[in-house]
């Protein structure tokens, strides 16, 4: 759930180091610090608050000389956030200092067994604890840092992606993960270590993403040599060529990362679908899919796993495979999957979708159905990611990268990549038509520019935003497909203004959230032309004679609900399978705009990162 960096090579490590530590604070930001090597000591600084806050101490507290170092943003797990709890952590002696995200689950018996040796403890951390125990074993063992992290790490319980450095041998870093993403991008004699590439895709498009189990010691002038931690036997680790661009992680002229990637859905969903979706000749190519089509066919069910925003994309789906692949189809939350002894065999297939690829639950849940002998199939946005090496195939959603903590693009990509899925299926199970087929190809493939319709709506949204900034309560309803973008709708309100929200089948209103409207409730209601309208008009109405303030979100020239709604929001006219692409924009737009006019960081909302990866 925090960001780590590290550098050792030629340049000066803290520019790089603070840089990282910027583009990984989506992953948390709660504290952050830095640890350099200026050739005799170590110089540590760290805060509580944003990097900005720790570079503001550094210029007056550190030398920043030195061509060696590491940093750390925190999402607090074990410890309050404060300067104390922040990381990087030394040991006792001073000598090692470590950067850690993850939880080590038995740092509380590790620690009693640590003090009664004579170790003291200055933080609350679970991290100190791991830094001293790795100087513990060195000191007794006698033996090298990376023997001792080694042995380390096979007695604690828990996740882990680590640095360590000893300023006793300043020429490497010992790195190790489990549960935890870590990348090291390799340059010309200089190493980067972080959570993602971000931090260093300037100076090298080689990286190296360690699997679970698996340490690497990183030398001055060195190959690299990575071990599995448990057997020691050496790893021969695959150089990747990143695909990610410099200007993808920069803002480019928008105030906030969530606004820019609102407006990227037009790209990222025609990315997503590129060479795909072949519309001309009436087909969809997805090897992910193609190459284990019998599985597909065969499959008893379909059963979804996935957390948040990705649980939502995964519910439209439900609808989807169901509706057009005739296909039955269990949503889980993958937190609540993994613990619940589910009942999973050969003939089942788990789809796991996961914007990061690294959220914890999720893979949990991917191991556990592997061990029952289900086919996984993945869905995510970051190649490489932790769920694209443990799933059996999947297929990436091209989004591109997505800093905003609250998800937005990474929805929409990834109902894009299970309608065609579901639409390849359908085909080959003879459940759909051609011409229906055809159809469903070619407004798909229009959804781009009805995407970039219903972004023109964003300056009446605006206005909309400013009337009720200063609600406490919203409910958001919608029925069929359009039920999960209410949840969505609502997740995103509530994650990043701070308002409460609810979304509701909108035929449950009745059976209770019909107790809370009155005159300054408002209730967004998605009333498109397809799908259960009339029924949902009546919702309408209901709402109405209590009083309510609807807001609609409606099929463009809709004249019924103007007439009833105190604001309507007009989208193009789709599909009804594919109305979620284009009914959950206004929603993202409205949420955006209520939290910037109530002064909420929109980007980093508090107490939320962006992979949970942790559970």
């Amino acid at each position: 759930m925090c960001g780590i960096v590290g550098y050792i090579g030629h340049r000066e490590a803290y520019p790089i180091i603070l840089k990282g530590l910027k583009r990984l604070e989506y992953r948390g930001y709660d504290s952050a610090g830095i640890a350099l090597y200026d050739g005799e000591n170590i110089k540590l600084s760290k805060t509580k608050g944003k990097v900005d806050d720790l570079e503001k101490r550094i210029n007056s507290e550190i030398s920043t000389v030195g061509t060696l170092g590491i940093g750390h943003t925190r999402w607090a797990t074990h410890g309050v956030p404060n300067d104390i709890n922040s990381h990087p952590h030394y040991s006792n002696s001073g000598d090692l200092v470590i950067i850690h995200n993850g939880i080590i689950e038995n740092y509380g018996t590790l620690k009693k067994e640590l003090i009664n040796r004579g170790y003291s403890f200055t933080s609350e951390t679970d991290t100190e604890v791991l830094i001293n125990l790795i100087e513990d074993i060195k000191k007794s063992e006698n033996i090298k840092l990376g023997q001792a992290v080694q042995i380390a790490l096979t007695q604690v319980v828990g996740a882990y992606a680590i640095a360590v450095f000893d300023k006793n041998k300043p020429n490497e870093i010992v790195v190790a993960r489990l549960g935890s993403p870590l990348a090291i991008g390799i340059g010309d004699d200089e190493f980067f270590i972080a959570s993602d590439a971000s931090p260093f895709i300037e100076y090298t498009n080689n990286a190296i993403y360690l699997e679970d189990e698996e340490m690497a010691i990183v030398r001055r002038g060195k190959e690299i040599k990575v071990r599995k931690i448990k057997d020691d036997s050496l790893v021969n680790p695959y150089v990747q060529k990143l695909q990610l661009n410099l200007e993808q992680i920069e803002k480019g002229g928008y105030e906030h990362f969530m606004l820019k990637e609102i407006y990227e859905q037009p790209n990222a969903i025609k990315d997503t679908y590129r060479g795909r979706l072949l519309t001309d000749k009436a087909i969809i190519k997805m090897s992910g899919v193609e190459d284990n089509m019998k599985k597909f066919l065969n499959a008893n069910r379909i059963i979804v796993v996935a957390c948040g925003t990705s649980w939502h994309a995964g519910l439209v789906s439900e609808y989807i495979f169901e509706n057009l692949a005739r296909i039955p189809v269990e949503v889980e939350y993958a937190s609540e999957f993994r613990y619940r002894n589910p009942v999973i065999n050969e003939n089942d297939i788990v789809i796991a979708i996961s914007q990061s690829g690294e959220t914890a639950d999720t893979l949990a849940a991917i191991k556990l159905a592997k061990s029952k002998g289900a086919f996984v199939f993945g869905v995510c946005n970051v190649v490489g990611s932790s769920i694209a090496r443990e799933t059996h195939a999947g297929a990436y959603t091209h989004a591109g990268p997505e800093i905003g903590v609250a998800s937005t693009k990474a929805f929409t990509t990834q109902i894009t990549v299970l309608s065609l899925i579901a639409l390849r299926l359908a085909r080959a199970k003879g459940t759909i038509s051609s011409s229906d087929f055809r159809h469903h190809l070619i407004e798909l493939e229009m959804i781009p520019d009805k995407v970039e319709k219903a972004l023109k709506s964003d300056d009446y949204v605006k206005s909309i935003a400013e009337i009720y900034k200063g609600t406490k309560n919203f409910l958001y309803l919608g029925r069929g497909y359009n039920f999960p973008v209410a949840l969505e709708g609502a997740l995103k309100l509530k994650e990043i203004s701070y308002i409460h929200a609810e979304g509701y089948p909108a035929a449950e209103m009745k059976h209770g959230p019909i107790a809370l409207i009155d005159e300054n409730m408002p209730i967004v209601v998605i009333a498109t032309k397809n799908g259960q309208y009339d029924k949902v008009v009546s919702n309408i109405q209901e709402i109405k004679s209590r009083k309510g303030k609807i807001i609609g979100i409606v099929t463009k020239g809709d004249q019924i609900v103007k007439e009833l709604a105190d604001h309507v929001i007009e989208v193009p006219e789709t599909l009804e399978s594919l109305s979620p692409l284009l009914t959950t924009i206004p929603l993202q737009l409205l949420s955006y705009h209520i939290a910037v006019m109530l002064d909420r960081n929109v980007d980093q909302p508090r107490n939320l990162a962006k992979s949970v990866t942790v559970e």
